[in-house]
């Protein structure tokens, strides 16, 4: 999409401006925590259908004691809250869960805000560099334990911690908020003790289905079959149509050239097949949810060796290798090292694309890279992938992202919100960070001054904090422009709280 002129010297909000937000933030945190004493609250579930006479479930894991688990929520709240909730242990098999509810975790979390009652997997990343920037360290650290335990409990890091999400996971960010932690406590024996965990959940990323033996590199794979029940119940526009729908009448109207429509739609029966919902599931655990990124609606995601996740799992080995250092271990951290190296020349061999000079998706069936400009072409500028001839060149198509008030997600208007002219904090934070790295501070600046500027503009219109902005005409106000996946835009927002405090932060 074509950008209006560039606002270069818009003016920045006054310190009297940023310190409004900031207490905002600061009380919000508390507002967006989850703790026994929130179990009820936590348990209620928007987005699943629920008779209001019933108690709502709460699974436990097996592993744990339940009765024990059971006595100790009874203190935590009220007779009358205890009575709307119930306990049950959660069965071996997911398709055997004919009721879902909320997942348990034993200690204090923070969700997102609105309609995401329950903690995400990346979410909480940017939600956790928030509370470090807020000084809320014991926060910080339980977040951080709790996405432990969901791996050794539920077998990896969640979507979020309710039974319809126990299928997928999300961005894999665990080990930049292990080391972000340890910066702030040196716990040495807590770091020690973490790592055959973090090893399991890398390995949850590099084996199969999640590994593609073709390249070595990983894609995003729900494991989960048919649709999403929270789409189905809490997906829907004024016409009462859900995401799906929505879906069905664009197949039967236009034609589909980007992937093979057939795996995903039988035009004979009218439906979507069970390849579209694989493909709906998997681009729903990959966090962008919808784009056009993978076609439209990323349903063709399965058939991708994706930018983001590919980069985030090097950091990943870096990180274990950082970790393995810590404690001498030379020749183990070496091992990981050598591994990040390995992917770090795969990432470049199939991804980078010297022509249009950025970094694509790589369609493993096709042997081709998806040539469509997406914010995540700034990740491996935030890893230290890039060389510096790489990173010029991706910088020298900034213009193509940059907005009036920050980072657009893509260039193309698809009436999907992981689109233009959508932007959102995750991906400003790493653009800013990544242009940081090699020395483009001038625009790595002006970015986190545009998007700074926008959240507090609309902040000092709606009093609130929200997840995502239409950053091409600088609105917060972006139901009527979404037309696929969910349109509201939530407020909180935990992951743009986390950001602007982190944004705020370069710029000190």
């Amino acid at each position: 999409m074509k950008n209006p002129i560039l606002k270069q010297n818009q003016l920045f909000p006054a310190p009297d401006q940023i310190k409004a937000v900031r207490a905002y933030i600061k009380e919000t945190w508390q507002t967006l925590s989850r703790s026994h004493k929130h179990i009820l609250e936590s348990a209620r579930d928007p987005k699943i259908d629920h008779a209001p006479s019933k108690p709502w479930p709460i699974y436990i894991s097996p592993k744990e004691d339940v009765e024990v688990i059971k006595k100790s929520l009874e203190k935590s709240i009220s007779k009358e809250e205890f009575a709307q909730i119930e306990i049950r242990v959660l069965p071996a098999e997911v398709e055997q869960i004919q009721e879902h509810g909320l997942l348990y975790l034993p200690h204090d979390y923070v969700v997102p805000g609105g309609r995401f009652n329950e903690m995400y997997g990346w979410d909480s990343y940017f939600i956790q560099l928030g509370l470090l920037q807020d000084g809320e360290l014991n926060l910080a650290k339980s977040l951080v334990d709790q996405l432990l335990y969901e791996i050794e409990h539920y077998g990896t890091i969640l979507n979020a911690n309710r039974t319809y999400l126990l299928t997928r996971s999300q961005p894999p960010l665990l080990t930049p908020m292990i080391l972000a932690l340890f910066q702030h406590t040196q716990d040495k024996e807590w770091l020690q003790s973490l790592l055959p965990t973090v090893e399991r959940f890398y390995y949850y990323w590099t084996l199969p289905p999640h590994l593609n033996q073709a390249t070595g590199l990983s894609r995003y794979f729900a494991l989960g079959e048919g649709p999403a029940p929270e789409v189905l119940i809490s997906e829907r526009d004024e016409q009462g149509r859900t995401h799906y729908d929505r879906v069905l009448e664009y197949y039967r109207q236009f034609e589909v050239e980007d992937y093979d429509v057939n795996l995903y739609y039988d035009r004979e029966q009218d439906e979507l097949t069970n390849l579209f919902y694989k493909g709906d599931r998997t681009m729903r655990e990959s966090g962008f949810d919808p784009s056009n990124r993978f076609g439209p609606f990323n349903v063709d995601i399965i058939h991708y060796a994706p930018v983001c996740l590919n980069v985030l799992l090097y950091q990943m080995e870096q990180d274990i290798a950082q970790i393995n250092d810590i404690f001498g271990y030379e020749a183990v951290a070496n091992q990981w090292r050598d591994r990040a190296a390995s992917r770090q020349e795969l990432i470049n061999r199939f991804l980078w694309d010297e022509e249009a000079g950025l970094y694509f998706d790589y369609n493993f069936t096709t042997g081709d890279r998806r040539r469509y400009e997406f914010a995540t072409t700034f990740y491996p500028l935030w890893a230290g992938i890039a060389s510096v001839e790489q990173a010029q060149r991706v910088v020298h198509n900034l213009p193509e992202f940059e907005a009036p008030g920050g980072l657009l997600t893509s260039t193309r208007v698809t009436g999907s919100q992981w689109d233009a002219p959508f932007g959102w904090a995750p991906l400003h934070l790493f653009a800013v960070q990544g242009l940081h790295r090699y020395g483009y501070h001038r625009e790595a600046e002006r970015l986190a001054r545009k998007f700074i500027s926008l959240v507090v503009q609309e902040f000092e219109k709606c009093g609130a904090i929200v997840e995502k902005y239409d950053v091409f005409n600088c609105s917060a106000d972006v139901s009527d422009e979404i037309q696929f996946g969910y349109s509201s835009n939530e407020i909180g927002f935990g992951w743009t709280n986390g950001v602007f405090l982190e944004l705020l932060a370069t710029l000190e």
